[in-house]
């Protein structure tokens, strides 16, 4: 029997829906509003950036096909104005969508038609990660770092570097790196990283880790993330001037 009662992270928090088809923007309000979090409905784009601005969400709920300007730019705009935890919807399984999604700051997504259960669940998921960010930028550990040929990951202020570029990555995406990195060449299944990263262990989810390696890939190199077919992934520290992860 689940128990309702327990505070979730992020609960009470508001979370922004942006949807244009009424019956699914009401279903999903109606469902975040049993779970406990406040929902604010839009219908459109423009709307969507100025609720954005104006009641600085907990996490947005954002489909990709709006009228006016498309849920891509929304995204854009959201990020650049105040970075927020964006699940996008798309109704078409592209992974062109996908990536074009995660690359303007979306932190996930879900195909059309989804179950409220895995929305949710993706939510929390998320919110979860916002908290866990917000604590360790709290308490930062000194020195904790991972330093793997011309890659630095620095963990206390999450910020990541590249032969001396600073590469820009959402929450997701930072988390993932550095579970993959902390254990170099080691293969972790997709449902294991699915479980860490998005604590979410239904397997029907794997497809989106395989969209965020690739998002890593393309922002980072295609060179770090070793894919071992058939069962997950491996980091493969890069050439260049530094030490390897754990070096003094």
């Amino acid at each position: 029997m689940a128990h309702q009662n327990h505070a979730a992270p992020g609960s009470a928090a508001t979370i922004l829906v942006v949807e244009d088809e009424p019956v699914i923007a009401a279903a999903v309000a109606q469902r975040l509003t049993a779970e406990g979090w406040q929902a604010h409905v839009v219908h459109d784009g423009l709307a969507a950036v100025e609720a954005a601005a104006r009641i600085r969400p907990a996490a947005v709920v954002l489909d990709i096909m709006l009228p006016g300007i498309d849920g891509i730019e929304v995204c854009r705009r959201i990020q650049a104005d105040h970075p927020v935890p964006v699940l996008m919807l798309t109704a078409r399984d592209d992974e062109t969508d996908m990536l074009i999604g995660l690359g303007v700051g979306a932190d996930d997504y879900m195909t059309k038609p989804f179950s409220q259960r895995e929305l949710v669940a993706r939510l929390r998921a998320l919110l979860r990660r916002v908290d866990r960010a917000t604590q360790l930028a709290e308490t930062p550990a000194e020195g904790d770092s991972i330093v793997a040929g011309d890659l630095i990951i620095d963990k206390a202020q999450r910020r990541v570097t590249r032969g001396g570029t600073e590469i820009h990555l959402t929450p997701t995406e930072f988390e993932l790196l550095v579970m993959l990195a902390t254990v170099p060449k080691m293969v972790l299944t997709r449902e294991k990283l699915l479980a860490e990263v998005w604590d979410w262990a239904d397997a029907s989810g794997t497809r989106t880790v395989d969209s965020h390696v690739k998002a890593l890939r393309h922002k980072l190199g295609a060179d770090l993330v070793r894919t071992v077919h058939g069962v997950g992934y491996a980091f493969e520290p890069p050439p260049g001037p530094g030490p390897g992860p754990g070096a003094p």
